[in-house]
């Protein structure tokens, strides 16, 4: 199972590049700055969450848990980015309403991970 984190946290960082390579290169003259901005931001959090799925995979290597907030991390993640990508190509904007629930997900996997990596025993 950690071998599979490492592979999808790799995969969801290459993802993370094509979105914003499409971002600087495909929507760039085509949206306003302020989607251009919301763009970034979806592409930020999705890029920091490929590291963290690496990690965690890597942790699961030396750790006997459940991967529950791997979970958290990769939903808080598809969710939230997922979202505001959504809108700026002009989905609807109630979209907005949804993107919290991926970034309290992605805090809970943080949280999660860390009390998982704090109590774990080497």
């Amino acid at each position: 199972m950690s071998s599979r984190w490492i592979a999808i946290g790799a995969l969801w960082g290459a993802l993370a590049v094509v979105f914003g390579a499409f971002g600087a290169h495909g929507i760039e003259q085509r949206v306003t700055p302020a989607d251009l901005r919301t763009w970034e931001t979806g592409v930020l959090y999705h890029a920091l969450t490929a590291p963290a799925l690496v990690l965690y995979g890597l942790f699961l290597e030396r750790a006997r848990v459940r991967p529950w907030p791997a979970w958290c991390l990769m939903l808080g993640s598809l969710v939230f980015s997922c979202t505001l990508y959504a809108i700026v190509l002009g989905g609807p904007r109630w979209l907005g309403a949804i993107t919290p629930f991926g970034g309290t997900a992605l805090i809970v996997g943080w949280l999660g991970f860390a009390l998982q990596a704090w109590r774990s025993r080497p």
